[in-house]
């Protein structure tokens, strides 16, 4: 078939969405690999909806095609759909049943489904289901969300933005499920906004901006793109002329003992650096995603579309 391998989950070939003028995603080409975590990385608004939905066929796109399992999204919809779990990033249950009656009629649905995987899942997630979901916070509805997408362990999982909602101790039982269904062979492919949700699953990420792919990176050549704000406190007072010349080393401000600077990239030669005096205290602020983004942004800016990738 054509755009599909073996190895292949999901390929996407310049696949392109305008809504009236207003551009969704354009030119997007894209492999998500057999087995693997991808993390597909952007702000809001950046597209990523709009990617899954073309590729689920849940949107017609206005160029540019894409094949899923092997399977053409728009023909094959309902075998598609049946080796699917997807978990949309606004959910809306229909009705007032209980999250046990919701769930039955998933797997009835989609058949197969040992009613044991449902409640083990539940039970991972602290999911109470005797409650009616629309009863239901939030954070509890996502679970739901989430025991349907993994009750019938689905070859692609397709989860967009998984940890809404969610609090702390749950994002990370969700991550070790991310991590179990790679174990076991699945393919995951997880949109977000947040850097954490993907940075110890993820084999790889993809970034999008602006309705565009700008790079396919994995996950370690993305942290090294970070640019990381650092507090040195010294022994004694030092001067900043040793540490300004630094690679990756910027915006160096030195109070007496105390040296504040960013740094992008390795932390290497700081630390080095650093290590030649008494050094009392440092502290590293890991960069949130915005950050990441507009440091990865400032040094991929007309460079062309997916112009980097660590694949």
């Amino acid at each position: 078939m054509w755009g599909m391998t073996s190895d292949i989950a999901v390929f996407a070939e310049d696949l392109t969405k305008f809504y009236g003028r207003r551009r969704g995603i354009e030119g997007l080409t894209l492999e998500v690999r057999a087995g693997e975590v991808m993390g597909f990385l952007g702000p809001n608004g950046a597209g990523k909806t709009t990617t899954i939905r073309l590729l689920l066929d849940f949107l017609r796109p206005t160029s540019g095609r894409a094949t899923v399992l092997g399977l053409d999204p728009r023909r094959d919809k309902a075998a598609l759909h049946r080796r699917i779990g997807y978990l949309p990033g606004e959910l809306a249950f229909p009705g007032r049943e209980k999250a046990e009656d919701l769930l039955r009629f998933f797997a009835e649905a989609r058949g197969g489904v040992a009613w044991s995987q449902v409640t083990d899942l539940a039970e991972r997630l602290d999911l109470d289901l005797s409650r009616p979901v629309r009863a239901m916070s939030k954070g509890n509805k996502q679970k739901v969300g989430l025991v349907q997408a993994f009750m019938h362990q689905p070859a692609l999982l397709v989860l967009d933005e998984p940890t809404s909602g969610l609090d702390p101790l749950m994002q990370q039982e969700f991550l070790g499920m991310v991590r179990d269904a790679r174990d076991a062979g699945q393919t995951v492919f997880m949109s977000s906004h947040v850097l954490a949700e993907v940075q110890h699953t993820a084999d790889r990420v993809a970034i999008i901006r602006d309705g565009r792919l700008a790079a396919v990176e994995r996950v370690e050549s993305l942290g090294k793109r970070a640019v990381r704000s650092v507090e040195i406190h010294f022994g004694d007072p030092v001067e900043p002329a040793e540490f300004v010349v630094l690679p990756g080393v910027s915006a160096v401000v030195v109070s007496g003992p105390v040296l504040r600077c960013t740094v992008d990239g390795r932390l290497d030669p700081l630390i080095k650096a650093a290590a030649r005096h008494d050094v009392v205290d440092m502290l590293s602020t890991e960069p949130d995603l915005e950050e990441t983004f507009l440091s990865f942004y400032y040094h991929s800016e007309g460079a062309g579309d997916a112009s980097r990738t660590g694949a």
